[in-house]
């Protein structure tokens, strides 16, 4: 890939450098001079090292970890560059901070999605780009520009070439809820697969009650796939129902793997045969303690997304197309 040229600097918060190093390798770029520090009172402290005066600044910074504090290190990092006189700052946040609080499903229930893209815009940005947002929607909370990308153009990509009978057209893709039917049936449509939808109640947030599918599995591979996979029960119940529907093996592909509690062993312990996640949160703790996990990497999607933005070209062709 040509280097963009010399106006363009990506900075990256403490979230997840290892996804910015390799988004800067991909664009032949090095990060930017930035001290990102705590005070010793848990305070932020943010020392841009270079000049940004009419540079296009990118931070990368996904919503992850230490959520609030990795979130306050963006706002600063926007601010801090606003102030420093950028051209145009783009967030780049690989997982999007508070996405599932997008609706008021409750009373009295905040909708903190919201109030994230009012504090992004706030502290400066011009631009997001985000990636597989948990509702579309959301770019309708901001009032500046929002480029929503997709993982699918890469899950089918691992499909093809790493589900061992997707050649012989056994394998059916399959949602985990109805939420994500749309998801799991554009992929499926591509494929020329056949698609199953599992329907799931939930007596508490993170707790799934019951389980029923709907569509034929038997004697095939099954794909499960998602936007995000936090705890990790459902996918591991939503597997042995296939397993009990006459599944050979059950795969998961999800974008956002959070993996937080109890998740490596619930899917250590469970009939998924592999879960494979994007490279949006860093994983590479969790696949120590769990072998069945794999990953897809999502950054050079991400970083064609920078150069064309920076290059003012398309970016619609990054939602069917991987980057070569």
């Amino acid at each position: 890939m040509d280097a963009p040229s010399n106006s363009i600097k990506i900075f990256a918060g403490n979230a997840h450098m290892g996804l910015a190093k390799l988004i800067a390798r991909r664009l032949n770029l090095d990060l930017a001079k930035a001290a990102v520090l705590k005070y010793t009172n848990n305070e932020t402290s943010v020392t841009i090292g270079e000049s940004v005066r009419d540079e296009d600044v990118y931070i990368i910074q996904p919503g992850c970890g230490d959520i609030n504090d990795n979130l306050m290190e963006l706002l600063i990092m926007i601010h801090a560059c606003k102030t420093a006189s950028a051209r145009r700052i783009t967030a780049v946040i690989p997982c999007f901070f508070y996405a599932r609080q997008d609706k008021k499903d409750k009373s009295r229930a905040p909708i903190s999605a919201k109030l994230i893209a009012n504090m992004l815009t706030v502290a400066g940005a011009n631009h997001v780009i985000t990636m597989d947002l948990h509702a579309s929607q959301i770019q309708g909370f901001f009032n500046i520009p929002v480029d929503n990308l997709y993982a699918e153009p890469s899950t089918l990509k691992y499909i093809r070439e790493c589900i061992p009978d997707y050649k012989e057209g056994k394998v059916v893709i399959v949602s985990p809820d109805a939420g994500g039917a749309k998801r799991a049936t554009s992929i499926a449509d591509r494929l020329d697969l056949e698609f199953a939808l599992i329907h799931k109640e939930r007596k508490k947030a993170n707790f799934v009650s019951r389980m029923v599918l709907v569509g034929d599995v038997k004697g095939k591979t099954a794909v499960l796939v998602d936007d995000m996979a936090d705890t990790c029960g459902t996918l591991g119940k939503a597997a042995q129902t296939l397993v009990e529907n006459g599944a050979t093996k059950v795969y998961a592909i999800v974008t956002h793997g959070i993996l937080s509690g109890k998740a490596c062993e619930v899917i250590n312990n469970s009939a998924l045969t592999q879960v494979v996640v994007t490279n949006t949160i860093p994983h590479e703790d969790k696949k120590k303690l769990c072998p069945k996990i794999a990953t897809i990497d999502v950054s050079p999607t991400l970083a064609e997304a920078i150069r064309r933005t920076h290059n003012g070209e398309s970016v619609s062709y990054l939602f069917h197309n991987v980057p070569a």
